[in-house]
C-alpha cells in the first residue's frame, strides 16, 4: 500500500480453493428401471442388498397374498370419469409390480371381479404391492442421485 494521497489501497480477494469436484453420481435410470422390473434389484445394483432384499420380500409377499386371495387385476377401461380413474389407476398400480404382474398375466391369471370381502382385499393387495414397489423405485432414485444415504 502506498501512503500517497489519492492512492487506492490494493486488496486482493481471499484465495479460496477451487471448487471441489462433485462426487460422481451413479446413473439413476438403470437403477430405477431395474427396481421397477424386479422389485429390490435397483438397491442391489446400488450396493444396498439388505434394503433390496427387504423391498423384494415385501412386494413379493404382498403380491402373492393378493393372488392367494383371488384378487382381480385391473385392465384399462373407459366409461364415466370415476370408472376411468379407478380402472386406469388400478392398472398402473398393478403394472408397477413389474415382473410379478407380467408373470401372472403371461401365465394366464385372470380372476373375474367377484363380490366378496376377501376378493376385494386381494385386489387391494395387488395394487398395494405395485405402490410399495413405487416407493422402492423412488428410494433407489434418491440413493442413486445422492439425495439419500
Amino acid at each position: 500500500m502506498s501512503d500517497s494521497p489519492g492512492a487506492f489501497p490494493v486488496t486482493t480477494p481471499p484465495v479460496t480453493p477451487a471448487s471441489a469436484p462433485a462426487a460422481p453420481s451413479t446413473p439413476w435410470l438403470p437403477a430405477v428401471v431395474l427396481a421397477w422390473i424386479i422389485p429390490g434389484a435397483g438397491h442391489v445394483l446400488l450396493k444396498r442388498p439388505g434394503r433390496g432384499a427387504l423391498i423384494a420380500a415385501s412386494v413379493t409377499s404382498m403380491y402373492v397374498l393378493g393372488l392367494m386371495m383371488r384378487g382381480a387385476l385391473f385392465s384399462p377401461q373407459g366409461g364415466d370419469l370415476l370408472t376411468t380413474v379407478i380402472y386406469y389407476g388400478g392398472f398402473v398400480g398393478n403394472l408397477l409390480s413389474g415382473i410379478l404382474y407380467f408373470l401372472s398375466t403371461w401365465l394366464g391369471y385372470a380372476q373375474a371381479d367377484v363380490a366378496g370381502h376377501v376378493h376385494d382385499y386381494g385386489t387391494k393387495f395387488l395394487v398395494g404391492a405395485g405402490l410399495l414397489n413405487l416407493l422402492g423405485m423412488v428410494d433407489a432414485f434418491e440413493i442413486a442421485t445422492r439425495r439419500k444415504d
